[in-house]
């Protein structure tokens, strides 16, 4: 589909904030010009004119934690590869995204920060680099899943500090252990400077992520995995993430990372607005089995799942958004506009990007998906400009 900068799409059912209307609507130089709901409407003069033929347009999906995809990983800071990644996800439906690290030397961390930096200067087509989700070091050795235990430490203020004023608003979110020595300095800190403090490969109990929510701890990283479980009497992380409405809960919706009942006890647990879907993908999304490394570690993909060549331990996924929003319509109750928002509004809200992305509504971002009836993508839209796989 070629580029067009003012168009109009018919015939599709609209998944918008309150559920799912008939309809369509009228892009123009990149924003959501009108929305029509019902029959009637016409396409304004001189518009591109597109038969949804019957299918969905819902908001792009927002992934807040992806470490690669299309055979590269955000840890290879090359400019080709971070695009390889936006494009492979973009194709799937993911309008923005968070470049996520692994716990790696400080200055490999470093590097990603500033490939990053550049890579959000030069405009694309492809899905946009919302900023940075360091997943550690700063975690706990008695969790580290599929991180590299040699470059586990203990929270640095002054690292994130000096981060922080070399790339001013490109850290999003850090994953850390909220046990850990300064971990609570560092927690305050982040939340002070709007940046999305998650506790994460934690062995904290229920009375630390309690506390930790005071200082402004405010999401769980891919919850149930890499954490302390619930027990009746040791509730745990998982424990404190269920029951703390102030925590939202990130969930990789694969069937391999957490049981379809967990992920239904989840909903019941946590506030609508207070739950995201990831993918925590990493190269292999796209591709098929075989050998790959995440970071320095060598991973070995098999059927879709992704495990630590030597340990065993799962090491993220081959998921895509699309795929995790049809594996919840398929194990829950939820509707579609009620996925739409764990997937896209949730995940905006949370990026404080609200009000420019997350649904569709006049005066936003075109960032669209449209998908057969049976949610499989037809083209996805960043800015109103079609995503060309």
């Amino acid at each position: 589909m070629e580029h067009v900068s003012k168009w109009y799409i018919h015939n599709v059912k609209l998944i918008l904030e309150d559920g799912i209307y008939n309809g369509s609507l009228t892009v123009q130089d990149g924003s959501i010009a009108a929305i029509y709901t019902g029959e009637g409407s016409v396409p304004p003069n001189g518009t591109t004119v597109i038969d949804g033929e019957g299918g969905y347009i819902m908001p792009g999906f927002i992934d807040m934690h992806v470490h690669g995809g299309s055979g590269s990983e955000y840890m290879d800071t090359s400019h080709e590869g971070y695009e390889a990644i936006s494009r492979f996800h973009a194709g799937e439906g993911t309008t923005g995204l968070l470049a996520t690290t692994v716990t790696a030397a400080r200055e490999d961390t470093e590097a990603v920060l500033a490939c990053a930096a550049q890579f959000q200067k030069q405009p694309g087509a492809y899905a946009r680099l919302l900023g940075v989700h360091l997943e550690g070091p700063f975690i706990s050795p008695q969790w580290p899943g599929a991180q590299n235990p040699a470059y586990i430490t203990k929270p640095q203020l002054s690292w994130v500090k000096n981060w922080n004023e070399q790339f001013p608003g490109l850290i999003r979110q850090l994953t850390l252990a909220p046990e850990a020595e300064g971990a609570m300095e560092l927690i305050s800190w982040l939340d002070e400077h709007g940046i999305i403090a998650a506790a994460g490969h934690t062995n904290a109990d229920y009375e630390t992520i309690m506390e930790a929510a005071e200082h402004g701890l405010s999401q769980a990283v891919h919850t149930f995995n890499a954490m302390t479980p619930l027990h009746h009497r040791k509730p745990g992380t998982v424990g404190a993430v269920l029951t703390h409405d102030g925590i939202c809960a990130e969930v990789i919706a694969d069937g391999h990372h957490v049981h379809p009942a967990v992920i239904r006890l989840l909903l019941r647990a946590k506030p609508e607005e207070q739950v995201v879907l990831i993918t925590d993908a990493m190269s292999a999304a796209g591709f098929g089995d075989g050998c790959y490394k995440l970071g320095e570690l060598d991973v070995n993909v098999m059927n879709g799942v992704a495990t630590l060549a030597k340990e065993g331990n799962l090491a993220g996924s081959t998921l895509t958004m699309i795929q995790a929003f049809r594996y919840i319509l398929e194990h829950t109750n939820l509707e579609p506009w009620q996925v739409s928002r764990l997937a896209s509004g949730n995940p905006a809200r949370r990026l404080r990007i609200w009000d420019q992305t997350g649904s569709i509504a006049k005066g936003k971002q075109a960032d669209l998906v449209w998908t057969d009836s049976d949610f499989h993508i037809k083209q996805t839209w960043v800015g109103g400009l079609a995503v060309i796989k």
